[in-house]
């Protein structure tokens, strides 16, 4: 359960200092499959409800929500450790939210295709270049018929 700082309402002297956060937080998540532009896909709390997200999105960023939709998914527990023995992952919400009056949701371009090609004296020219004499060495040798490297002819 989230832990809920208390403040207290009354303090001596001026400014009141009074601080109102919320005891959870919302991760924007990409999804896995296509979904609709005017959808948005959230990792929360447990114990967040439809509501909870419906008004944390309204108040706090002023985002218009038509309809919100949750799941839970459940952790898997194939793995082992060293010892053997089963490892849970922990479990956890996920909450479709779409947005209302006609909006939609992108997720922004982090790593943008750079147009051009780059100069070779920049750093990036560089390490191009060092990538392409790697691929270049690693390539295997025509002449030796398949025949790896390590074994001597």
């Amino acid at each position: 359960m989230a832990k809920r700082l208390i403040f207290p309402f009354y303090q001596l002297g001026n400014p009141q200092l009074r601080i109102f956060r919320p005891s959870w937080f919302l991760t924007l998540v990409r999804p896995g499959k296509e979904q609709p532009p005017d959808t948005v896909q959230f990792r929360i709390p447990m114990e967040m409800t439809k509501f909870d997200v419906r008004n944390y999105l309204q108040k706090i960023y002023n985002v218009p929500v038509a309809a919100v939709r949750t799941r839970i998914q459940y952790g898997t527990n194939k793995k082992r450790n060293h010892l053997n023995q089963r490892v849970k992952r922990p479990d956890f919400k996920v909450a479709y939210v779409q947005l209302g009056q006609e909006q939609t949701f992108q997720f922004p371009d982090i790593f943008p295709e750079k147009e051009g090609k780059p100069v070779e004296d920049s750093a990036e020219g560089l390490q191009q270049k060092f990538m392409e004499d790697e691929r270049q060495r690693q390539k295997p040798d025509p002449r030796r018929g398949g025949v790896t490297e390590w074994f001597g002819l």
